[in-house]
């Protein structure tokens, strides 16, 4: 068994928060490509998860969201896939250091929709997936984390590709939006929290994952936890936002303080995730008050 899931057995693990507004705030401009700074401004990203490290977590995502080949071609940096997401590994395993944990390889979305739907042929997302995915297991990734996923049959060649890369643990992570008309959460594609579990369980997911999302607060995530452990035994790991995203001056900014955030953490924990940590807007200071809540004291303790 993996050095992860081992852990996982004996305590809740506490992951990282954001990556990508961390990066605008450290002077990644607009529509600017972070992944590349794995390379170009390695300093910078050590730093920011240097910070998530000392704040408390467990468990670190690379800053490889976009790293896949078709991702990187729009920014005219498809030629350096496999030295963005092994630099991406290897930073992350610096800033843990001495004090050790896990790094999570991060491969996102391709960002557009396969044939028939759309002009990417799926034989193409197949080739970027593996070739993202075999350079993470080569930048000594303990797990593959596939996240922010809408579709099932993208989910599915991306998990395909972490296994056969080799990597020791296999992560699905789905994005829900809360729907409007109705009490209920789903992903863009319609795909419900128990047709996801039903559906990684069945494949090569080792951990049932949830992040980022419209609407998706602490609470329902705890909802979709708790519908996620209903249909399968398998580990979970939860990654809300730092509540809803508004634009001010031409920015998305969060506004759910670190005390608001962890405040619903207890709420998590009892629905029964192995892993937390934050997503869009969550920074060191959310992460920092989970390590406290985790460790026994208050949100504002």
């Amino acid at each position: 068994m993996s050095g992860l899931l081992e852990a996982m057995k004996g305590r809740v693990l506490l992951a990282d928060g954001a990556m990508g507004t961390q990066l605008q705030q450290a002077g990644l401009e607009p529509g600017g490509c972070g992944e590349a700074w794995n390379i170009d401004r390695p300093d910078r990203v050590l730093a920011i998860q240097r910070a998530y490290v000392e704040a408390g977590s467990d468990c670190l995502i690379t800053n490889t969201f976009g790293a896949s080949r078709i991702m990187l071609e729009r920014h005219g940096e498809a030629d350096h896939v496999a030295a963005i997401n092994e630099a991406g590994a290897r930073i992350a395993r610096e800033a843990l250091g001495a004090r050790g944990g896990f790094v999570l390889g991060d491969i996102g979305p391709f960002g557009g929709l396969m044939e028939p739907y759309g002009e990417i042929a799926r034989s193409r997302v197949e080739q970027a997936f593996r070739e993202q995915a075999k350079a993470l297991v080569a930048g000594g990734v303990d797990a593959i984390i596939i996240e922010t996923q809408t579709s099932l049959e993208e989910l599915e060649i991306a998990m395909a590709a972490a296994r056969e890369a080799g990597a020791p643990v296999v992560i699905g992570s789905l994005a829900y939006d809360q729907m409007a008309d109705e009490d209920e959460v789903r992903t863009m594609m319609g795909v419900s929290p128990e047709m996801a579990a039903e559906f990684m369980a069945a494949r090569w997911a080792d951990i049932l994952a949830l992040n980022c999302g419209t609407g998706i607060d602490m609470a329902i995530a705890a909802d979709v936890v708790r519908r996620y452990r209903s249909v399968s035994g398998l580990p979970v790991m939860a990654q809300p936002n730092a509540g809803q995203p508004e634009l001010l001056d031409f920015q998305v900014i969060y506004r759910e303080t670190p005390e608001q955030m962890a405040a619903a953490l207890p709420d998590l924990l009892s629905a029964g995730a192995a892993i937390v940590g934050g997503c869009c807007g969550s920074t060191p200071a959310h992460i920092r008050l989970f390590r406290r809540i985790i460790d026994g004291g208050s949100p504002r303790g």
